[in-house]
């Protein structure tokens, strides 16, 4: 955790000169564009230029490395989990069966590889512009931005919290956990059966839940004797005007969603599965 006491690390990219709202626009336009399509031709070009995205906005890999390896294990498990339970599922999609792994009860085809193959590249393309969004923007930044295009600024304070305390809350859990081990109340594979570990798994989560339980009453208790949300509108000591680099990426990425629509409904229909 930085010194502003949130996930947001200090830059100078394009991404970190971007309006809060303009990277919310951009996020819900990728989204939408990734979940529109289940084809590989698509998702490629998204994660590279995703990733040449993250790479020129200077994040340490340390720090985003937790959510990294989060969405790497995810992915993986997915893939596992999809062909183990449903090992010819390619087959609806494409109409071929092209067996290749024997499981005994069924084997898995080539059609059902690829499917998993798209759909790791599926949520993937995701990452990057995740990364980006949660660790180039500033809370307070973010929350003004919201307010600017007409969110309530109470729900806009509310993110900046979460934001704000997301991190803090990791670290307590951590620290939490630490002196749990040193009493010999572990969650690992040597400190008993599974039923023993998520005991004193709930013996950490409990404590810090309170925690953060506790500190929610202080900051709603803080925020009520300053009169917060006794006037319909606020002011911002972060908040700035969007500037015509953001306008421009705010319409490109409204059309490249557009864009996006389009091929949808008129070339890029169904699964591409090029074998077939």
């Amino acid at each position: 955790m930085n010194r502003t006491g949130s996930l947001y690390v200090t830059g100078n990219s394009l991404f970190h000169r971007l309006d809060g709202a303009v990277k919310l626009v951009l996020f819900m336009a990728w989204t939408v564009m990734t979940y529109m399509f289940l084809d590989l031709r698509v998702f490629v070009p998204m994660l590279i230029v995703g990733i040449a995205l993250l790479i020129t906005a200077g994040i340490p890999f340390k720090r985003m490395a937790f959510l990294f390896w989060l969405m790497i294990i995810f992915t993986v498990l997915n893939g596992i989990f999809i062909l183990l339970i449903t090992p010819t599922f390619g087959t609806r999609l494409t109409g071929t069966d092209t067996p290749v792994i024997p499981l005994g009860y069924n084997t898995i085809n080539t059609e059902t590889l690829f499917y998993v193959l798209t759909l790791s590249a599926k949520y993937l393309t995701l990452l990057p512009i995740t990364i980006l969004c949660i660790f180039t923007t500033q809370p307070s930044a973010f929350a003004s931005s919201l307010n600017r295009i007409g969110i309530p600024y109470k729900i806009a304070y509310a993110v900046s919290i979460a934001l704000r305390y997301i991190p803090d809350l990791t670290e307590e859990f951590r620290s939490t956990l630490n002196s749990m081990q040193a009493r010999g109340m572990g969650i690992s594979k040597e400190d008993g059966s599974i039923k023993q570990r998520l005991r004193n798994l709930a013996a950490v989560v409990v404590p810090v839940l309170q925690s953060a339980l506790h500190r929610i009453d202080s900051v709603t208790n803080a925020m009520e004797l300053r009169g917060f949300g006794t006037q319909k509108c606020r002011t911002w000591y972060s908040g700035k005007n969007m500037e015509p680099v953001d306008w421009t990426i705010a319409v490109l990425g409204v059309a490249l969603l557009a864009a996006g629509i389009w091929l949808k409904v008129a070339v890029l229909k169904h699964f591409w599965y090029p074998f077939s």
